[in-house]
């Protein structure tokens, strides 16, 4: 029989398996659940908007409907970083989230400098405001939580 070797204090395997598999979980765990979900609802409302937006109207106003498509792409990949766990994973979705608010930022001045380059809205439109700015406290959350997540014991060890 194989010997059970386990951490007396903690009463988990002394291999490190649990404390590996405690950091994957850690960032779509507690307060993660909640950016997990409402990244993934902004993805596909950003994703199904500008896939009808794209495909009926792109000469409307080309580069807000691709703007809402590019957000769409960072909010998935956003997800399935915080879905897939793990410090791979953390890395990608805080570089992403840095990416998500410098983009925010950026089209949010745009629009307001110059509202005739958008004809129509796009997610970050004026900082989010079509959606009550949650795609500007968005990324500021993320960014927050997986940087949280960088110092805890869990993600310093596994």
């Amino acid at each position: 029989m194989a010997e059970d070797t386990r951490d007396e204090a903690a009463g988990t395997p002394a291999d490190g398996t649990a404390k590996a598999a405690a950091g994957r979980a850690g960032i779509s765990s507690g307060p993660g659940k909640l950016l997990v979900t409402l990244y993934g609802i902004f993805t596909v409302g950003a994703a199904s908007r500008s896939a009808v937006q794209l495909s009926t109207r792109f000469h409307e106003a080309p580069l807000a409907y691709l703007l809402s498509a590019a957000a769409a792409l960072v909010y998935a990949f956003i997800t399935l970083s915080l879905v897939r766990g793990g410090e791979g994973a953390r890395r990608a979705a805080l570089a992403c989230c840095a990416l998500e608010l410098f983009g925010v930022l950026a089209v949010g001045t745009w629009t307001l400098v110059e509202p005739s380059a958008f004809p129509d809205a796009t997610v970050w439109s004026d900082y989010g405001m079509g959606y009550l700015f949650i795609p500007v406290l968005l990324p500021v959350t993320g960014l927050w939580w997986l940087r949280r997540g960088h110092h805890s014991p869990a993600a310093a060890e596994g």
